[in-house]
Order: structure tokens, then sequence, then C-alpha cells
């Protein structure tokens, strides 16, 4: 197989999306290529919505492929993701600096490990609001190229941090460095307005964060590794993403295809478009034709559906392999691995389990079960948020990946083909 040619959409994919508002916008790319109609959740869907279709709040998107009859017949078969990734973000009032250099201030987002962050070519992206006739107007702002950096403390002024280890406060070391010459209040501002085209006064707020800029690529000696920021959770959302196309194109035969990509998993879920939010249980009312109507329907679909919960998963460290189960190793380029926890932090039970391992074997795909250990706290993911939002049985999966949260990830250039397969039969049955 050639990883390199398999897969390389994925990377063109993670690279147009620096932020989960571009995340979106490139889902809906493909989404219009392929005939989906997208939706104003504002608006009415009528008698019979598109078979075909999509609807968008901010950083998250949720797309359906099949007739409204399957998911009354037959329930969903939902596979859920989400678009956001640790980063660092700015504040409201961003410029800053001292000693001579202009500085923005940011703000931790999500679980960063923040070494990773050190002396990094930097950039902004993400969505600003901007004044119009009519009131506001969200515009997406990515700037290519080399553009702020955080320098690390020289080894000569902390001669002990390879010993003792590299400690840094969020509020003091990690502003970025992106100019000289004193602090001006309106820097930013007038930045924008000329990466948007409009007046610096028209620029009345931003969710903008900093992001790598340089590109995904595959690595190894037989190119059999991908080297690439944000692969938790970008890799999950392509995988996801490309299941549902083929299952669009195939037919969408059986239960509803669902796609529902969320932003804040990082932090918690807890939004109007997070996994803690009704966005897709609304979106499914509304797709059955019962919204704030009687709920008799809704129930037995969800009765009769099952969700795939696709986030990251850790390979075993090869420096630091006492701190995986030995008897759950996993290795890149294995398969998918379907995580499992008896606690429920993920929300995989042997029904949803053997559901998810026939698939992958009707998809001709190795398959890998992970474990954490048991005197370590173990993290979660969307999968337990929406089986209990919903009350549909659900199955924890991921490609295996190592250097989780930091700024430049590593996975196997075969998997995301391996896991797109497994979750295309997963939405077929």
């Amino acid at each position: 197989m050639d990883a390199t040619a398999d897969c390389a959409s994925l990377l063109r994919f993670i690279d147009a999306s620096p932020t989960p508002f571009h995340a979106v916008e490139s889902v809906a790319r493909y989404l219009d290529a392929a005939g989906f109609q997208r939706c104003d959740e504002r608006e009415d869907f009528g008698a019979a919505p598109p078979t075909r279709g999509y609807l968008v709040r901010s950083g998250s998107v949720v797309a359906w492929a099949g007739e409204r009859a399957a998911l009354r017949e037959h329930g969903a078969r939902i596979l859920g993701a989400h678009t956001d990734s640790p980063n660092l973000r700015l504040k409201a009032r961003a410029n800053t600096g001292a000693a001579g250099f202009r500085q923005l201030g940011v703000e931790v987002y999500g679980g960063v490990l923040l070494n990773s962050w050190l002396d990094r070519d930097l950039s902004l992206a993400g969505r600003v609001m901007v004044r119009t006739p009519r009131g506001a107007e969200a515009r997406l702002v990515k700037h290519d190229g080399a553009l702020l950096r955080i320098p690390q403390l020289a080894i000569h002024l902390d001669r002990e941090v390879n010993s003792r280890g590299l400690v840094l406060d969020p509020q003091h070391h990690l502003a970025p460095v992106w100019g000289l010459g004193r602090t001006d209040e309106h820097l930013l501002q007038r930045f924008l307005a000329a990466q948007l085209g409009c007046s610096a006064d028209d620029v009345l707020s931003w969710d903008l964060m900093l992001y790598d800029v340089v590109p995904s690529t595959f690595a190894g000696l037989s190119r059999e590794l991908v080297f690439a920021p944000r692969l938790d959770n970008l890799c999950s959302c392509w995988c996801a993403l490309e299941a549902l196309l083929a299952h669009a194109a195939a037919g969408a035969r059986g239960p509803l295809g669902v796609l529902c990509l969320f932003d804040h998993e990082e932090v918690g879920s807890t939004s109007d478009r997070g996994a803690q939010s009704p966005l897709l249980e609304y979106a499914l009312e509304r797709l059955l034709g019962e919204a704030g109507a009687g709920r008799e329907s809704f129930h037995r679909a969800m009765a009769r559906s099952l969700c795939a919960s696709i986030d990251m998963a850790h390979a075993t460290h090869p420096n630091y392999r006492e701190k995986h189960e030995p008897e759950h190793w996993i290795a890149l380029n294995a398969g998918p691995v379907i995580k499992i926890n008896t606690n429920m932090r993920y929300a995989t039970d042997a029904e949803s389990e053997a559901a998810f391992q026939l698939a992958a074997e009707r998809a001709g795909v190795p398959l890998q079960k992970y474990f954490h250990r048991s005197n370590l706290a173990c993290g979660s993911t969307i999968g337990p948020l929406t089986a209990a939002r919903l009350g549909v049985r659900t199955v924890d999966v991921g490609c295996a990946q190592l250097s989780m949260h930091s700024i430049r990830e590593l996975c196997g250039a075969l998997d995301p083909r391996f896991m797109a397969r497994a979750l295309t039969e997963f939405l077929a049955r």
C-alpha cells in the first residue's frame, strides 16, 4: 500500500484547518463538492429535508446522508469527533510588550504541552467579527508564513533546566514576540484590518489562536509516518468525513448516516456547540420531523442507533514503556484502536465493542484494543457525553499516535485509511 498517496488529502486537510472554524469550512467544501446541501438551522427543515445535507454552528458541523424514513425505521449510525485542539489563544486586549519588544497576550486552551510551543515558527488564524451596515459579520483569517515566536530562555541564564526540568508560567513566559517597538494598543486591530480589507475601527472582537506554520509531512525510512499539528483530533475528523462521503456515494442504504464534529472537547464540551449541548439531539429531532411534538418516534430511533466516538489513541511510547498497560501495547500502522475503560471514561461496552469489531472485519482492516494503566488517571472523549445525552450505545475508537497535545504530533501513515474503511462499514450496517 502506498501510504503517501492514500492519505495525502489528510495532510492538506490539516494544513488548511488551523482552527475549528477553518476545519468546518474545509469539511463544508468537501460536502459541497459531493452534492450535500447546506441547511440553516434558523429555518424550517420542512416536510422533506435533503437526503444529503449539513448544518454549521460556528466551529461545529452536523452532516447526514439518507432518507428520513431510514432514521425512523433503522435509527442512525453516528460518527462523532471534535474540531478543536489544545493551543494558545489571544486575549481580548492582546497588545502588550516589554523590553523593547511588541508581544501578544495569550491564554492556554486545553491541556497543552507548553514546552512544545517554544522556539517555533508561529502565526495567527481564527474568526474575527467585523462591523457591517447590518450589524456584525464573522470573517475567517489565516496569516500564512512565520509571524510570531515564543523565545526560550538561554541555557546560560537557566543552568539547571536540563536537570530539574523546564517550568513555564502561562502568565509570564508564553507571550509571543511579533516585532520591535513600544506597545501599541491598536496594533493587532490594524493588522487584522489589513488582512480583512476593512477599517481597524470595524474590528469588533475575535476568536484568534496561534498555530505552527510548518506544513504536515510524511516521514520515516519508508515514509510510513505522519508528522503534523492537530492530529488530535483533525485526523479523526478526516476519517469520519471520508466514511460519510463513501457511504453517501454508495447509496446510503440502511440507517441514517450522521457525522457530528463538535467544538470545545478539549475544555469539557460545555458550550452551545460542544458535545454536552443539544446540537446533535436537535438536528436528529428535526430530521425525524417531530421537533416540538411527541418524542416516541425519536426515542425508538435512538434505541436503534449506534455511535462511534472517534478520538486519537495513545500508542506505546518506545522511551516510556512503563507508562503503558503491558498487556495492551498499541502500535502504529496496526489498525484502529478500540478504547475501553471500566469507569466509563470511554463509552465502550461489550455490545458496542463487538459492533465495531465486526465492522473492522468486514472492512478487512486490523484492530487493536487499548486499556489505560490502572495506576494512572485516564482521559476521556465526547463518547460518554454523547451516550448520556442521547441514550445511544457508543464505542470509543481512534488512530494510534505519539506526542499527543504537542504542537507537532506523530501517527502512522496507514492508520487513517484503515480507520476510514472501518467507519464506512460501521455506517453501512
